[in-house]
């Protein structure tokens, strides 16, 4: 008894540490531009999409009407406001490669969505995330986005 309790501990300990380190991109980022921040978030489906909630110019020029999706190709979505916009969508942990994979991210300044995966390196404040196309990982674009402890 004092075995199968002790496998189940082990097992239960295991789970929860998979589940935090999947959990760590989880929180407020600051793009590199430092322009946009990004609330990265765990849906009930157990995937972590992104949402734009911070940007430093949020409205148009004449300081009233919100940026939109106006370079959305499709010609419905062109009106969205870029402010609460998903960029992340429907990425799943690797434990394995220990990476956020399978996702895609939309960049609203050319209305391109692109294959995606995002990592840490030694600094887990520093979260790096790449943009491919056409499976081709080693082909893209790579841009860090920095942790924040709260919404701006």
């Amino acid at each position: 008894m004092k075995t199968l309790t002790l496998i189940l501990s082990v097992f239960l300990l295991a789970s929860f540490s998979l589940s935090a380190q999947a959990d760590r991109i989880v929180g407020f980022w600051l793009s590199e531009d430092e322009d946009a921040q990004i609330k990265i978030f765990k849906a009930t489906n157990g995937k972590y999409y992104g949402k734009i909630v911070w940007l430093d110019e949020p409205l148009e020029d004449d300081g009233v009407t919100p940026k939109v999706d106006d370079e959305n190709p499709d010609v419905s979505l062109q009106d969205r406001p870029i402010m609460g916009l998903q960029l992340l969508n429907a990425f799943q942990y690797d434990s394995k490669d220990k990476e956020w994979e399978g996702g895609t991210i939309y960049d609203p300044d050319n209305g391109k969505t692109y294959s995606c995966y995002m990592w840490f390196d030694e600094d887990p404040n520093k979260l790096n995330i790449k943009g491919f196309v056409m499976g081709m990982r080693f082909v893209g674009r790579r841009t860090i986005w920095t942790k924040e402890t709260k919404q701006r």
